[in-house]
């Protein structure tokens, strides 16, 4: 594997006007949707199939399998959803993408709904960044007057209207049945399944709904062949190390040049951080979250492992959205955890019990911890708790919302004990030096 990067959803962020559709055509740009229309929609899939790209914003299920799961021929229509509701705290690689280069995605999204063969597509944008809507719109009304949307696409016959729709701005949102309620003009809650998306999903018919970033690599895969995607990543010669192509990091936090970084899935931290200057000078790396704050931190230990799906799965932990966390030896992970679960506490939709309950409760305990306030038996109230929401509430946000607590119990229980110990943060005598300068740190506090 390669540790270089490889600029290719970024190949035109460094552009004068990236966003436009002239930039867009001078770096290939709609090469892909005019090869994809020179096949049949089944081949579309296989070739999407055959690169092994996998879902970028989370679970990392096969695209190309989750697009053939959609049944053809009944009498109801097919529709297109891309979640571009980003909302996780430290996730931030689906909005710079979409204010550096929408095209990409309304070039993905035909090439999507052409293979699905659906009429209609959506763009769910959460709705407090307008400065992105309004770019995503903007982008949509060129690639109409273009000839890349609407009737009769580069004179193929093939129509596609594709909306742009501004979300209800709830965490909740990204959980895919909770966007489709919300997309109908509901209260965004998580739907019972089955039935699943793909068969009674929009309006109840078939429904495909991929990440931005997911959508966003289709376009490369049409225009270079699946072989050449699948040949960046993870080892060809293992078939249990099966996550292919490039992705893009985000690294955030304590870190000397923050920001989004493309390269091989399979790529280390360690890697990552010589490419970006490191930890930031004089202070070194105490903990990280590989996939966004609902996946189990991991710590200085796990430098080396593969961040591919199947490494980092093998430290205990998920690869998520790849929103790579950076923390330092200043940090207090007790408080940095009890921000977290507040988030999660806040953002719950209540449907459930587990999660609605749960999280109130280890808001209460942590708290409580981290005044010094609390005793031995409260950590274990902790992981009780989470072991009742994990896996038992109605969507994944429940089970996200324990990650942070069970994993830092595990790796830095010292820590906990010695806020019982000290009868408060032991970080908070030099906290004005501790969190000075550091954006990550202030919102840790």
């Amino acid at each position: 594997m390669t540790i270089t990067l490889t600029p290719v959803l970024s190949r035109t962020w460094d552009e004068d006007r990236s966003w436009t559709l002239e930039v867009y055509e001078r770096f290939e740009g709609y090469a892909g949707l005019r090869a994809a229309l020179t096949k049949t929609p089944d081949q579309v899939t296989q070739i999407v199939k055959d690169s092994e790209l996998r879902g970028r914003g989370g679970a990392g299920f096969p695209t190309g399998m989750k697009w053939g799961f959609i049944p053809q021929g009944g009498d109801k229509p097919v529709y297109l959803v891309v979640n571009a509701d980003e909302s996780e705290p430290g996730t931030c690689k689906d909005i710079p993408f979409m204010l550096a280069n929408p095209h990409e995605l309304i070039e993905g999204a035909v090439i999507a709904s052409y293979a699905i063969r659906a009429a209609q597509a959506f763009i769910y944008v959460r709705g407090e960044v307008v400065h992105v809507i309004r770019r995503l719109q903007r982008a949509v009304e060129e690639a109409y007057e273009a000839g890349y949307l609407g009737t009769d696409i580069l004179g193929s016959g093939y129509d596609l209207e594709l909306t742009v729709h501004a979300g209800a701005g709830a965490y909740i949102c990204g959980e895919e049945t909770a966007l489709l309620d919300s997309l109908e003009g509901r209260r965004g809650q998580p739907r019972l399944r089955p039935p699943f998306p793909a068969v009674a999903g929009l309006y109840a018919s078939p429904t495909v709904i991929n990440n931005v970033e997911s959508i966003g690599s289709v376009p490369s895969i049409l225009r270079n062949g699946a072989a050449w995607f699948a040949g960046m990543g993870t080892d060809n010669e293992n078939p249990k190390m099966r996550s292919k192509g490039m992705t893009l990091y985000s690294l955030s936090g304590h870190v000397t040049r923050p920001g989004q970084y493309e390269g091989p899935m399979g790529i280390t931290l360690r890697e990552l951080l010589d490419l970006t200057g490191g930890v930031r000078e004089g202070h070194e790396l105490k903990f990280w979250t590989p996939g966004g704050s609902s996946t189990p931190l991991l710590t200085a230990e796990h430098l080396d492992v593969p961040l591919s799906y199947e490494g980092i799965a093998g430290a205990k932990s998920m690869l998520g959205t790849k929103a790579l966390q950076i923390f330092d030896e200043t940090t207090c992970v007790v408080r940095a955890v009890l921000r977290w679960t507040e988030f999660y506490a806040h953002e719950s939709c209540g449907k459930c019990t587990p999660c609605r309950e749960g999280t109130f409760w280890l808001v209460q305990i942590m708290r409580r911890l981290e005044d010094g306030r609390g005793d031995e038996e409260d950590l274990q109230k902790l992981l009780d708790i989470s072991d009742t929401i994990l896996g038992r509430s109605f969507c994944a946000l429940g089970d996200g919302a324990t990650s942070p607590i069970t994993s830092s119990l595990e790796y830095f229980r010292d820590e906990y004990v010695a806020h019982l110990e000290q009868g408060g943060c032991p970080f908070d005598a030099s906290a004005a030096t501790l969190f000075q300068g550091s954006t990550t740190g202030a919102a840790a506090r």
